[in-house]
């Protein structure tokens, strides 16, 4: 098995909307391969994949993970109500209903409290009211997940342990600086990427809405990994490119399972454990 003689290894999930499925085959490819993760770090949809993963970090957990992803539908994560609609023209702080998210999340999870997962689960939401990171380590898993999942505007926020809690994408969706101070010194960086081959904007408030935050992590993610280079090991595992899915359309996950599987175990074969550079999909880039 692939292990660090120096120090611990997190595996770092960053969020994505439907392009979570690709961690998922990154995933499968990693723990072939032999890669072992000491801690798990996520948020938003990383915050789902990192908590089943920390689960059971087999390949078997993982290939439960992917018929779970392989049987989603967006009406599941994000049903669309006439009531709901109407609420926003009132006091709703929300578009979306999370119960279907919330009751997903319950239905699969095989614990309820976070520090129950067997690998260190850590995960990364951020306050609604002064915008600061919390790491969630502890507690109620379903409810901290959801809080990291919390999109503004479109899901409601969480109150957790005093606070309103949202997205993690918010204060810092790819949380290396948090798998840094928690004692790793290997980060394996699990991106999601970004559509960058799309030949004509998002069509609906929502999927436009995720397609701009994805951009907006990528590029964060650069300046975070940039930033973290000389603390510790920083393996970022490439993300897909080209890529003209949406992050709405959960009806491709099987392709972008199997894509991120072929593509990682690529990597990992041309010597990506020991390559420290960012790839260039995470960069601005056109086709």
């Amino acid at each position: 098995m692939e292990s660090h003689p120096n120090g611990k290894t997190a595996f770092v999930f960053a969020g994505g909307g439907s392009f979570g499925a690709v961690q998922v085959g990154m995933l499968h490819a990693l723990v072939e391969y032999g890669v072992q993760s000491d801690l798990v770090i996520g948020a938003s949809v990383g915050a789902i994949n990192g908590a089943y993963f920390a689960g059971d970090p087999t390949l078997a957990g993982i290939a439960r993970l992917e018929q779970l992803w392989c049987g989603l539908k967006r009406s599941t994560i994000f049903p669309m109500t006439f009531s709901r609609i109407v609420g926003l023209f009132s006091r709703s702080a929300s578009l979306v209903d999370s119960g279907g998210l919330r009751e997903l999340i319950a239905q699969h999870l095989p614990y309820s409290l976070l520090e129950q997962a067997a690998l260190p689960l850590h995960v990364v939401a951020t306050s609604q009211l002064n915008g600061k990171s919390v790491c969630l380590s502890s507690g109620p898993a379903v409810d901290a997940i959801l809080a990291s999942c919390a999109i503004p505007a479109i899901f409601p926020p969480v109150r957790l342990e005093g606070e309103y809690l949202i997205d993690g994408a918010v204060a810092s969706n790819t949380p290396v600086t948090t798998a840094v101070a928690l004692g790793a010194r290997r980060l394996i960086v699990l991106p999601t990427g970004y559509a960058c081959a799309l030949t004509e904007p998002p069509l609906s408030a929502i999927a436009s809405a995720l397609h701009a935050l994805n951009m907006v992590i990528a590029h964060q993610l650069v300046q975070d990994l940039e930033l973290m280079a000389d603390r510790a090991e920083v393996l970022t595992v490439p993300p897909l490119c080209p890529l003209t899915a949406s992050a709405y359309d959960f009806s491709r996950a099987h392709e972008l399972i199997e894509r991120a599987r072929q593509n990682t175990c690529h990597w990992l074969e041309e010597g990506g454990l020991q390559q420290h550079g960012i790839p260039g999909a995470l960069r601005p880039h056109a086709h």
